[in-house]
């Protein structure tokens, strides 16, 4: 009985100390979601923008030729896939993963570019497509790093080496919802409708091609941070989330464990208590 309490307490204590590093990691996440949010909020005005732009050049029709508003002839295509770099954030880096074998299961012509270690390291032993990884990106989210990497996607599609540049994420939502998106980087795809462009005629200068060049490149840079941006904000809200939820079990862990050490240590002073009467009944006989 005395080891079974010992146990017990020991185990109390343990879980109290776990409880205190999830609840750190959880307060911890919320501030790194709140700092990805800001970041989120300042990068959409200028993407806003360029998108904007970018609609107008493509559906007033004078310039659809440039290679990066038109499909190649080559069949391949590469992947995006952003995951985190660390594990305890739930089902986030799970659902990614399993989208993307999904989508990878039928296209034998599509190549994979890793971002974040999790990602990189499951599918660089199931399959053998990963021409690319980048690990640690998330921990000072630098866009140098972004516009490094959007710079070797748009030779590899200006060189007419893939048709299509597509991205996996998780779209950041709120603190609870994030949601697993494929988008197509290159070629460029802006829909929209009819009444949401000026009628108005421009004049171009330099050109209509060049601006569309320059453009086309701004766009891909930004929206490829504005991606990595929705990625670190759903990642720290769901580790959040997933700290929360374990800060949570542990609390009614350590109750139940403290009610079951209150009745074993109720038992054992009980059973002492009889077997001191006992031992006092049988001297006086």
């Amino acid at each position: 009985m005395t080891g079974n309490i010992r146990y017990i307490k020991n185990r109390i204590e343990s879980i109290k100390s776990t409880k205190q590093i999830t609840n750190a990691m959880k307060m911890v996440a919320a501030a790194k979601l709140r700092r990805a949010q800001d970041r989120i909020l300042k990068a959409r005005p200028y993407a806003d923008h360029i998108n904007q732009m970018i609609k107008i050049l493509k559906y007033k029709g004078k310039n659809s030729e440039h290679p990066l508003l038109c499909t190649s002839s080559e069949s391949k295509e590469i992947l995006i896939i952003l995951t985190s770099d660390r594990g305890l954030c739930g089902s986030f880096n799970s659902n990614i993963i399993r989208q993307a074998m999904k989508y990878i299961h039928d296209k034998k012509d599509t190549d994979l570019i890793c971002i974040g270690k999790k990602g990189a390291d499951y599918l660089k032993k199931r399959t053998g497509r990963i021409i690319d990884t980048y690990k640690g990106i998330f921990n000072e989210m630098d866009f140098s790093v972004s516009k490094e990497i959007a710079a070797k996607i748009l030779n590899f599609y200006l060189d007419k080496k893939y048709s299509a540049i597509k991205v996996i994420y998780n779209e950041f939502k709120s603190a609870i919802q994030q949601n697993i998106i494929i988008k197509d980087i290159l070629p460029i795809t802006i829909f929209t409708a009819d009444n949401e462009i000026s009628m108005l005629d421009y004049i171009y200068e330099p050109d209509q091609y060049t601006i569309i060049d320059e453009l086309g490149k701004k766009y891909v840079n930004i929206e490829l941070w504005r991606m990595l941006l929705e990625s670190s904000a759903a990642e720290q809200g769901a580790r959040m989330l997933a700290m929360d939820s374990a800060t949570n079990n542990a609390t009614e862990l350590i109750k139940e464990l403290t009610l079951y050490y209150n009745r074993a240590r109720q038992a054992r002073i009980t059973k002492e208590i009889i077997e001191i009467s006992s031992g006092a009944e049988a001297i006086n006989k």
